[in-house]
């Protein structure tokens, strides 16, 4: 935020579903408020001016909008509605406060009821609708295909790719066959080497090969695609990564950051094909402490493609193709996993669901995902690589602190946040130490450890995920505070995320050439921030088709009682979260009729005035569904 003269700021706006605005104030607990008047047409997340107005409302100091210096986004997705004076576009973007008007010689054919996407081009009178212009039909609302390359095209991406990319991804074909293999790459493709992913996985961008040495010690390859030899700087393949900065899993797609020529192919480690890697390979032995390290483009090939279930079963019958190597590599995860713990590393595992589709693209059934053990083998080698690729990437640059490279860091959560946190876990029953705000990741953790195997474990975990800063990659390295790790990168997934790219390319240059200056610095921060952003967006999409399937799903439920958790507390309601879905709903204090019920905001209840009745944060409860929405994605339970 910058603070300008005379009472002026400019930064970045929050606006909500209400069109109130909200504007952050430095080293201060309260926000400036906008009221919808004073918003002079700002957006959610527009970079704006605001002027103080000298007043306050409800104790709330006031200001309004005097210029708008830049557009979050202009594009939004959402439902036709025709009017006598042409259409009407409802966006699914519950922040964007006004509908757009679409004219009728701009609809290109689209019809009452198409979810489609508009662009606004023209808002100059604050009190009447934005005019936009039609981009794309989508298709129709409610149908399940629409719906999800809705969820996509509202988050900023894109579903297919640019003639030109495609082009550039097609000619690789040819030219790999052509190539020298093994020309300066060490060949790998003769010891045991397997893959571990879920069982819809299209690509594989990580392998793990495994050798017994003569001494007894371990030789273990963690061999990453060699995406940054087909994608190089300065082409079309590298602008639209680029701008696309990661893959998107919705529940019934994947929407990729590479053409699936590469992504699925020439990338992909698929068994029994010889393909390049960029590899990171430890000399480890049986107490899992690293003797030697090398990191260098190889040439592997892959002995079998396991899912996690697969390789799970292997290790549980003890017996089964690559037994001995499982095993192994089991028991050296579990070691690494202990130290990154006692070193004061968080448990932030926490449940997800996943759906099973009809063809229609009806959720049929919910069920929870299972962390087996081999989710967390492969998991703990992946920490391990990227631990190692940025520690040996800080050490070599030695003093010049300002070296280009790319780190995922992850800075210690806010004062103000982990004392809400500790008063939210002792309403529960629980203690987090804390120091004036100030925690240890190991605080957390032995906070973590004493509500497992308790109610309020899921509730607990999620809060204090919400504590924690967000990870972020940046140039400047300040340690990763969830991992315990003082020197962390993603250098494990370049298929998928665009900075692991950037991190191969770094170490290559730094291995192949040298020191690489802080020239470059700015160029990658600006990528850096680029990505985080992109990462965020993708997150929410991702979150937005999961909860739109919870709600369809239910929707066949209205009437039935079910399980459920008290999630949250507000002064409009009680959330609750069903316990086999995770579907989250609301019961609205106007829907409860046995009292005058109110909200307690130290004991984190919603409590009753005649009868001290009381609902609190985790506690276990019986609800019934009495109305679903599918396109508001919201759910109303009562309590039985």
């Amino acid at each position: 935020m910058k603070e300008e003269k005379n009472n002026i700021l400019e930064g970045i706006i929050r606006v909500t579903g209400k069109s109130v605005g909200y504007f952050s104030l430095p080293d201060q607990d309260q926000d400036l408020e906008i009221q919808p008047e004073n918003l002079s047409a700002a957006l959610n997340r527009d970079r704006v001016r605001v002027e103080l107005l000298g007043k306050k409302v409800l104790g709330r100091e006031q200001a309004r909008v005097i210029e708008i210096i830049e557009r979050h986004k202009t594009e939004f997705v959402g439902t036709l509605e025709q009017t006598p004076e042409g259409f009407f576009l409802v966006p699914d973007d519950k922040k964007m406060y006004r509908d757009i008007f679409v004219p009728l010689d701009s609809t290109h054919g689209a019809s009452d009821g198409d979810k489609v996407q508009v662009k606004i081009i023209e808002w100059s009178d604050p009190s009447k609708s934005p005019k936009g212009e039609m981009l794309r039909i989508i298709g129709r609302a409610g149908e399940h295909n629409a719906e999800m390359l809705g969820i996509v095209y509202e988050s900023g991406f894109e579903v297919d790719f640019p003639k030109e990319v495609e082009n550039e991804a097609n000619a690789w074909k040819n030219k790999y066959e052509k190539e020298d293999k093994l020309k300066d790459r060490k060949n790998f493709s003769k010891t045991t080497t397997f893959t571990i992913d879920p069982a819809d996985a299209k690509d594989f961008d990580d392998a793990i090969s495994f050798k017994t040495l003569p001494n007894g010690d371990y030789e273990i390859g963690i061999h990453i695609a060699d995406v940054s030899h087909f994608v190089v700087e300065k082409t079309e393949l590298d602008r639209e990564a680029r701008k696309r900065g990661t893959s998107i899993y919705l529940v019934d797609r994947t929407i990729p950051m590479l053409p699936e020529v590469l992504s699925n192919d020439l990338c992909s480690l698929n068994p029994n094909e010889s393909k390049y890697a960029f590899s990171a390979v430890f000399v480890m032995n049986k107490d899992a402490q690293i003797k030697e390290r090398w990191f260098g483009k190889t040439l592997i090939e892959s002995d079998k493609r396991f899912t996690y279930e697969e390789a799970q079963e292997i290790l549980d019958k003890k017996a089964g193709i690559f037994f001995d190597e499982l095993k192994t590599l089991n028991e050296l995860a579990k070691k690494l996993r202990k130290e990154k713990f006692r070193k004061g590393a968080i448990d932030f595992e926490t449940e997800e669901v996943k759906f099973v589709l009809d063809d229609l693209g009806k959720p049929i059934r919910v069920y929870r995902k299972e962390r087996k053990d081999t989710h967390k083998l492969i998991e703990d080698f992946m920490l391990l690589a990227n631990r190692e690729v940025a520690t040996y990437m800080h050490i070599a640059n030695g003093a010049n602190t300002r070296a280009a490279f790319v780190y995922r860091i992850h800075d210690a959560p806010d004062r103000e946040k982990i004392l809400n946190l500790a008063t939210f876990v002792k309403a529960l029953g629980f203690k987090l130490n804390n120091k004036n705000g100030e925690t240890t990741g190991e605080d957390i953790a032995q906070m973590l450890r004493s509500v497992e195997g308790t109610s309020a474990e899921m509730l607990v975990k999620t809060a204090a995920i919400r504590a924690m800063s967000k990870a972020i990659y940046s140039t400047s390295n300040i340690g990763h505070f969830g991992l315990a790790f003082e020197y962390y990168t993603h250098f494990t997934s370049p298929i998928r995320r665009y900075p692991d790219l950037m991190v191969h390319r770094l170490l290559f240059r730094f291995l192949t050439k040298g020191q690489i200056e802080q020239d470059e610095i700015i160029k990658y921060q600006r990528l850096c921030d680029d990505s985080s952003e992109r990462e965020i967006e993708a997150a929410e999409a991702e979150r937005a088709s999961i909860k739109y399937k919870q709600v369809e799903y239910m929707s066949d439920f209205i009437g039935k009682e079910f399980d459920a958790t008290v999630s949250g507390v507000s002064e409009w309601g009680v959330y609750v979260e069903e316990v086999n879905t995770k579907a989250e709903g609301m019961v609205k204090l106007r829907d409860m009729k046995d009292d005058f019920y109110e909200l307690n905001e130290k004991l984190y209840a919603i409590v009753g005035k005649k009868t001290g009745k009381k609902y609190s944060l985790g506690d276990k409860i019986r609800v019934k569904l009495i109305a679903s929405d599918s396109e508001r994605k919201t759910l109303d339970f009562q309590f039985v």
